[in-house]
């Protein structure tokens, strides 16, 4: 489907009165939601695992950049912008070495179930795979670009070609990017063109997964060009490399997640469209085992440990909290995203927002 948009430059030549996202009204909010699947909390707050390093014969191949025996110095290697970024202007939770506990309810912890408890606010027993079904359920993508002032200003990127049908893109009418899909739009910039032939000539190690920079640079694209006011980029490699058992590379997307990250603050610190009203909301799907469960997640003893999850947060409407003592629950994560941009989720049956981290 050519989905055709409204360029940033005549965003800006209209003026907000014209236009549903308002590039140019400095009173309207906006918000990035972006996830990282499957990304244990345990790298997250403490850095390479050396146990599981030694176990799987990466050690040697990563110590020299991840390693550190205190985990307060390995993490920052691991995820430098997370550490010295979001830790000091932001906020992030499920460090549960702390008593922080993010927990996912859909008692599946697998994505398609998972991502629909992140994005619609409560889990759903009729999604128990990960098939391509469109969900029954209406996300928080979809419910606000049902909202006058966020009509046509709602969009999606991942790396997962399942998207479409998480976000019942069908139904909705949301312009999903996603899997091996090309930029459509006739009105795509030129570098947009340039990704559709370099995706086309990449190989990727999944069938159903393209690599994350292709993700990444398509929503960076498409953020320059049609300014939407709600975002979501949903990268994938975490989850997909350790699937494949491959450790090093699952430490090096986790790496490299956090790069691209700190590349999405970046860009939307040096938009006026976005500089000094758009938070960007990071949590990620599910957990993963321990020990040799780590290649994995779901319910069962093997997988222990699936049930917890994180997110992290920085911008305007979030409390610079640093490293809070806070429990949550994924379902929760929608409504939060909705009140980012003054809007009430939980009215609509959604679990409610995460109160404590929102001015």
């Amino acid at each position: 489907m050519i989905i055709r948009f409204v360029s940033i430059a005549l965003l800006t030549s209209l003026g907000a009165c014209s236009s549903p996202g308002g590039a140019a009204d400095p009173k309207q909010p906006r918000v990035v939601l972006a996830t990282i699947d499957g990304l244990r909390w345990e790298e997250v707050f403490a850095g390479l695992d050396s146990t599981l390093a030694e176990a799987t014969r990466t050690f040697e191949s990563l110590a020299g950049d991840f390693h550190d025996p205190d985990p307060a110095r390995a993490r920052e290697k691991l995820m430098p912008w997370m550490w010295s970024v979001v830790a000091q202007e932001g906020v992030l939770l499920g460090n549960r070495h702390l008593g922080s506990d993010g927990i996912i309810t859909n008692g599946q912890y697998f994505s398609y179930p998972s991502y629909n408890e992140l994005l619609t606010g409560q889990p759903d027993d009729r999604i128990d795979s990960n098939d391509k079904i469109p969900n029954p359920n209406v996300t928080v993508l979809e419910w606000l670009s049902g909202i006058p002032a966020f009509e046509g200003s709602v969009a999606a990127f991942g790396s997962w070609d399942v998207f479409p049908f998480i976000l019942n893109a069908e139904r909705s009418g949301l312009p999903v990017n996603a899997g091996f899909a090309e930029s459509a739009d006739a009105d795509r910039l030129p570098r947009e063109s340039f990704l559709n032939t370099l995706q086309a000539q990449t190989p990727s190690p999944w069938g159903a997964v393209r690599l994350d920079v292709f993700t990444h640079q398509y929503a960076l694209a498409y953020l320059e060009r049609a300014a939407p006011r709600v975002l979501y980029v949903a990268y994938g490699e975490t989850d997909d490399f350790a699937h494949n058992t491959d450790h090093a590379a699952y430490v090096r997307a986790a790496h490299r997640t956090d790069r691209f990250l700190q590349d999405l603050w970046g860009h939307l610190q040096a938009d006026p469209a976005y500089a000094g009203r758009t938070p960007l909301i990071i949590p990620t799907d599910h957990g993963r085992g321990s020990g040799e469960g780590w290649i994995g997640h779901g319910t069962g003893l093997r997988w222990a440990g699936s049930e917890y999850t994180w997110m992290a947060a920085i911008g305007p409407s979030i409390r610079p909290l640093g490293e809070a003592e806070l429990d949550f629950e994924l379902r929760q994560i929608a409504a939060t995203v909705a009140a980012a941009v003054g809007e009430d989720f939980a009215a609509e049956g959604a679990a409610p927002p995460i109160e404590e981290i929102l001015d």
